[in-house]
């Protein structure tokens, strides 16, 4: 059964935003990897929106490799976009979901293949009230944003975790890798 893997940035306070960071050549790499290993991602509309970005990259390469080698990465991977108002991805490896997102989730796990990959923090938010997230791969800036939105803010109920690995990157980023402890309290 494939499992699904929430991958995504936040700063030490807990903010969740695509464009704060320590963005370099090891973090571009580190993600490139995530993505050339996994089957498909999932994202919700905005989060989609500002993965657009890598596709002007393929056209247009920029004079950083790691940005470039990335851009390849996240085009060959299928992406699924969960939204009520786009109808149409405007991506060759992008479809809509016409399913709600349980249910696909679910349907997904019984294919078989590489992880399901979550990369917004909407579905994040939404597989962990239904507990269906088996690992966290939480990439910790060493920042403190002050301002935007955090990652756990609307969990209905405490869930516990441990940790599985650490990797730390030259910048101070530190990726924590969590799998769910069955003891919910």
């Amino acid at each position: 059964m494939r499992k699904v893997v929430a991958a995504i940035n936040m700063t030490l306070d807990g903010v969740c935003d695509h464009t704060v960071g320590l963005v370099d050549e090891n973090l571009h790499r580190h993600y490139a990897d995530l993505l050339a290993n996994s089957g498909v991602i999932l994202y919700g509309r905005k989060t989609y929106q500002l993965m657009q970005f890598w596709q002007t990259l393929l056209e247009n390469p920029s004079d950083q490799k790691s940005m470039n080698d990335f851009a390849i990465s996240i085009d060959k991977i299928e992406k699924v976009v969960f939204s009520n108002t786009m109808n149409d991805t405007g991506w060759d490896s992008a479809r809509m979901s016409r399913t709600p997102l349980e249910q696909t989730i679910l349907s997904l796990k019984q294919q078989g293949g590489k992880d399901i990959l979550i990369g917004s923090r909407s579905l994040i938010i939404q597989l962990l009230n239904k507990n269906l997230i088996d690992e966290f791969q939480l990439c910790i800036h060493p920042i403190i944003e002050g301002k935007g939105l955090r990652l756990f803010d609307q969990i209905e109920s405490s869930l516990v975790f441990k940790v599985i690995n650490t990797k730390t990157l030259n910048s101070g980023v530190t990726i924590m890798y969590y799998v769910p402890v069955d003891k919910q309290f």
